[in-house]
């Protein structure tokens, strides 16, 4: 049974590997068979393109043939058209040419016609020179025989007037020098004449329109101050026991008390204006308080000083604010009020930094310039004035420096230094500054001075005006503002009087410092006298 399975098995295992063996064989067939045929129609299909490139390149030769053809007519046709217009380019050109020519050859002779016409002047030139050579050797030999005869003449004339040339010479030369000083007189005042009645007019119109429009109450303060007792016995009291009490206020104020005959009356000195309001109220509190002591007043003085510093800031400021002006640094504001304490021939200097901003503020406005620069300049003009007693210079370059310091406008600058003409101008603000300076403090009743000073100006007038030749009297009135000028009407007359004025303004220009201007009134009178009998 065993025998039997095996063999089965045996048999069905051959069949297997023989189907294997035929099915191998038929795909190998298969295989080659499809390659063959494979081959065979790419080959069909290598003949078929080959024939279709073939007729592809024939016909693009063939088309490239044509266009060649194209491109040669073309070319003829364009080198046909462009020889035709340079022939007729050329053309033109010839006749254009052919014109130049006959236009060189007509200025050619045009030009010869020229020469001949100029050598035939040339000749008649030489002519006239020749005929101008003789009459000059003519004229020369006239000429000698005329100075001759003038010298002989000369020579008879000097005998017979018995003056000789130099001295005839001389009192020609003097009397057409006066002459001429007439003439220039004359034409001095005729020009005078017509710019002032142009030009005054519409200056003192702007002038008075700024001043109208402002106006400032001046108070008058002087260098010292003077404080009213309650009692004559008060003067003890501030004395104190050995003078302990007035050296302590001296020493707290750092001002000196006067106390003399004056009843009922002390009087405070010092150059600090700011220190003797502060001596002055803090006397005043102390009376009111009636304890008075060294430490009182200390304790009285250091409370005064605080109250003064903040007045000042506030006068300060309200001054800024016044003037319309913003961005002031808070130091000078501190400056502008301090300057409620000074004084300047009596003038207030807060008050008349205000006026000086606000007038040159109405010029500016009239002449349209800038007005801010202007009202800044006048408020800070005198804002040396501010710290004069304690810095070194004057209160211009102290002005100067303290602008500077704080950042200040070069104008303004500008306008603080040049308010009394220590500089040149670099703006118009500056010049209207200074115009608006003068007006506040030469208007009457601005500012006092002196009797001694006052005297001395009025005298120096009169001594200028009578150094002059055929001045008979003169007069200084309206408180040195005019000079009136009597003059010998048989030496000078209406002409030399004008041009006599011209030369005493002058001379007081250069020699006297004045506030505003002063009038020189010369007076020429003939009085002709006869008696009927």
């Amino acid at each position: 049974m065993q025998g039997i399975l095996n063999g089965l098995l045996l048999g069905s295992t051959v069949d297997t590997t023989i189907f294997t063996i035929t099915l191998i064989c038929s795909l190998i067939i298969g295989a080659v068979a499809g390659i063959i045929i494979t081959k065979i129609v790419i080959n069909k299909g290598l003949e078929k393109t080959k024939i279709n490139a073939t007729k592809i390149i024939e016909d693009a030769y063939q088309e490239a043939k044509n266009i060649l053809k194209e491109t040669k007519l073309n070319i003829q046709e364009e080198s046909l058209k462009i020889k035709t217009e340079t022939e007729n380019e050329l053309k033109i050109r010839r006749a254009e040419i052919d014109k130049l020519n006959e236009r060189v050859l007509q200025r050619e002779e045009f030009i010869n016609n020229k020469e001949q016409n100029l050598e035939k002047k040339n000749d008649a030139l030489d002519q006239i020179k020749q005929k101008l050579e003789e009459k000059e050797e003519q004229l020369l030999l006239k000429e000698k025989e005329v100075e001759i005869n003038k010298q002989q003449i000369i020579l008879e004339l000097e005998k017979v007037a018995s003056l000789s040339k130099e001295d005839a010479k001389s009192a020609l030369i003097n009397s057409i020098e006066e002459e001429a000083k007439r003439d220039a007189a004359i034409l001095v005042h005729n020009i005078e004449q017509e710019a002032q009645e142009n030009g005054m007019k519409k200056a003192q119109e702007i002038i008075s329109n700024a001043i109208q429009k402002y106006s400032a109450d001046i108070t008058s303060e002087g260098t010292v101050s003077s404080v009213i007792l309650s009692n004559e016995d008060m003067k003890g009291r501030l004395i104190g026991r050995e003078g302990r009490n007035i050296k302590a206020l001296e020493q707290a104020t750092g001002v000196d008390l006067i106390i003399d005959d004056t009843p009922e009356a002390i009087v405070l000195s010092g150059f600090d204006p700011v220190r003797r309001e502060i001596a002055r109220i803090s006397i005043q509190k102390l009376m009111q308080d009636g304890r008075i002591h060294p430490a009182r007043i200390e304790e009285t003085v250091s409370k005064v000083k605080k109250d003064i510093e903040q007045q000042i800031k506030e006068a300060g400021e309200e001054a800024v604010l016044e003037s319309g002006i913003t961005g002031l640094h808070p130091e000078l504001t501190k400056l502008l009020g301090r300057m409620k304490y000074r004084t300047s021939y009596g003038q207030n200097m807060l008050k008349h930094s205000l006026e000086v901003s606000a007038l040159a503020g109405m010029l500016a406005a009239e002449l349209n310039c800038d007005i801010t620069t202007a009202k800044r300049g006048g408020l800070l003009h005198d804002i040396g004035k501010a710290v004069d007693h304690e810095m070194e210079g004057t209160h211009v370059s102290i002005g100067v420096q303290l602008a500077r310091k704080y950042k200040e406008n070069e104008n303004v600058i500008n306008c603080i230094e040049a308010h009394h003409g220590d500089v040149d101008f670099n703006c118009v603000e500056a010049v209207l500054v200074q115009a608006a300076d003068i007006i506040s403090s030469s208007r009457p009743g601005a500012r006092r001075e002196s009797l001694e000073n006052y005297i001395k100006r009025l005298e120096k007038l009169e001594e200028i005006s009578n150094s002059f030749k055929g001045v008979e009297k003169s007069f200084a009135v309206q408180a040195g503002r005019e000079i009136r000028i009597i003059v010998k009407p048989d030496e000078i007359d209406d002409v030399q009087a004008m041009y006599l004025a011209k030369e005493i303004a002058k001379k007081i220009e250069s020699e006297m410092e004045y506030p505003g201007q002063i009038k020189v009134n010369v007076i020429r009178e003939l009085r002709s006298v006869e008696y009927a009998k």
